[in-house]
């Protein structure tokens, strides 16, 4: 699998967070990562209701344009109270006119347990979908996940999007208060990685 992949990886996000925490786990594998923005691609349209269905549309947007192997990465919040949502729609919670704003769409999804007297602990997952997308069409798909409990008010200045508000069970400290390194070793995403890393490199 690992000559498949190449030397050369595009990570299809414009997230610098996200391209920021994948670079990291990938670095010991001796892969040259690159950016869907240093290529100048442009975010294609999310039209998909499933995690995987998303990260497919960005993997293959990005392996059809460059030529290379493409890894893309959807992921979200599920709160257990709100039907598993904001879910798919985890960045969309956080939009405004002058971009996202997570604090917001922390309040909004706080609120919205509030509305329906949810009870406590009221307990949400982190889910990752990784798509792995080849230039000829095919992809394989690597999903992971971490259950806790959302907490308020919102604790910590680490990390991005929901972490303030996501304590993982087991601990007692929220994402955005945890270790960097902690949490890239539990994180949702570091579980889909875990598998990733598993098909292709070991």
């Amino acid at each position: 699998m690992r000559g498949q992949i190449g030397s050369r990886l595009v990570i299809a996000t414009h997230n610098k967070g996200k391209l920021e925490e994948i670079s990291g786990l990938l670095r010991p594998y001796g892969v040259e990562v690159i950016s869907a923005s240093a290529y100048g691609l442009p975010e294609p349209e999310e039209t998909e209701s499933t995690f995987v269905g998303n990260a497919r549309i960005k993997a293959h947007a990005a392996a059809k344009t460059t030529g290379l192997t493409a890894l893309s990465d959807d992921s979200g919040i599920c709160v257990d109270a709100l039907g598993g949502a904001p879910g798919v729609y985890t960045a969309d919670w956080a939009e405004t006119e002058a971009g996202r704003d997570f604090n917001m769409a922390m309040a909004r999804t706080w609120e919205a347990c509030e509305a329906i007297r949810a009870p406590h602990p009221r307990s949400a997952q982190f889910c990752c979908t990784l798509v792995l997308a080849f230039p000829d069409g095919r992809d394989i798909v690597f999903e992971g996940s971490v259950s806790g409990t959302l907490v308020w008010p919102m604790r910590g200045g680490h990390g991005h999007g929901y972490d303030p508000m996501f304590q993982p069970d087991g601990y007692r400290v929220t994402f955005a208060e945890m270790d960097i390194q902690e949490k890239g070793r539990i994180s949702h995403r570091a579980d889909a990685f875990r598998k990733f890393v598993a098909a292709c490199f070991t």
